[in-house]
């Protein structure tokens, strides 16, 4: 992110230098002071969608950007965020600890980002939609998300792309009962991976990859400004590339495993077990924008995720065991019914 994320020309109003604020729903910034609405558009946006290609042998090119900027570190969760224009906060977005300014952070440049295009209204409403939605919920529980404190957050994520030429070996089964018997197999095959989104930062949790996983298009990115994020709270890019493929190998091992599985086309496959070839690697450093509401229920924190761009909404929430209960009894009965019926005509 460099020195820009800091930088509050940008956030100025050319017309009456008041202070200016992303506007999600306005598409620009806003001014407080007289209103006017100012374009974060330029004709190079198209590139903010390029990729950067990487090389392991020559890892040492990937350095980062030694421009420092402050930061906020959080004492709970230990997140280090920072707050641009009129976003400062005295809570973390990621857990709801309490931020205190910390010493100066450098991380890496940040290559692009997609802008929030649904405001915080519209994730409160979203999130309260949500709980209303879910079974056995607490009568209370839609009254309390209402009140939740919302923060909106740039996440920091990488894309990958990859190919892979692949040597794999597994067993499956065969037959059933008595007769059930274990075949091996192994074969050759390739795996192309594109856009592969990944969260790099330990502080984006599976939550919060969820709530924006399946939004991700590059053609939405645009190129990192400090304007698309005043008003908002961002986390700075902190791993290398080659510290960000290995902290995704598992879930790139699970990938690969599921490929395997479909090349392989046979039921009951189990004991997989593969070596690949990599290259053609390519990345982004990217941030994703998501709205994170924290309550607490019955002195338990809790949080619900709202993705940023079309308002896909994933979150944790308690149960009523009176309505657990309910539902389980109803369902019983059900089932109870069900049997008399079958016997009952089973006898005609």
């Amino acid at each position: 992110m460099g020195t820009a994320i800091g930088s509050q020309s940008e956030l100025q109003c050319p017309n009456c230098a008041g202070q200016c604020s992303y506007s999600p729903t306005q598409r620009g910034l806003h001014c407080a002071s007289c209103g006017d609405v100012h374009d974060l558009r330029t004709d190079q946006d198209h590139k903010a969608a390029e990729e950067v290609g990487y090389d392991p042998e020559l890892a040492t090119e990937d350095l980062p950007d030694l421009s420092e900027t402050r930061a906020h570190h959080c004492n709970t969760c230990g997140g280090d965020v920072l707050f641009t224009g009129p976003a400062l906060s005295e809570r973390c977005p990621y857990c709801d600890g309490a931020v205190v300014l910390s010493s100066q952070d450098v991380g890496y440049q940040t290559m692009a980002l997609i802008p929030f295009e649904i405001d915080n209204l519209f994730a409160q409403h979203q999130a309260q939609t949500w709980v209303k939605r879910r079974l056995a919920t607490p009568n209370d529980l839609v009254g309390i998300v209402a009140k939740a404190r919302i923060a909106g957050l740039y996440a920091p994520f990488w894309t990958f792309d990859s190919e892979e030429a692949v040597q794999y070996w597994a067993q499956y089964i065969v037959g059933s009962g008595d007769n059930r018997r274990t075949r091996s197999t192994k074969g050759k095959m390739r795996i192309s991976f594109d856009d592969l989104l990944m969260p790099a930062s330990p502080h984006v949790t599976p939550l919060i990859r969820d709530g924006i996983l399946h939004d991700f298009n590059p053609s939405a990115l645009r190129p990192y400004r400090a304007g698309y994020l005043a008003g908002f709270a961002a986390e700075r890019h902190h791993q290398s590339v080659a510290v960000g493929l290995e902290a995704n190998e598992a879930d790139k091992r699970l990938l690969m495993r599921n490929r395997i599985k479909q090349h392989i086309n046979k039921s009951g496959v189990r004991k997989i077990g593969y070596s690949t070839d990599t290259s053609g690697i390519h990345y982004r450093r990217i941030l994703l924008p998501v709205w994170i509401l924290h309550y607490e229920y019955k002195g338990k924190p809790m949080k619900v995720v709202v993705s940023g761009i079309d308002g896909r909404t994933y979150g944790e929430r308690p149960f009523s065991m009176a309505k657990v209960a309910m539902y389980s009894m109803l369902l019983s009965g059900i089932a109870i019914g069900l049997g008399l019926a079958w016997g009952a005509g089973g006898l005609l």
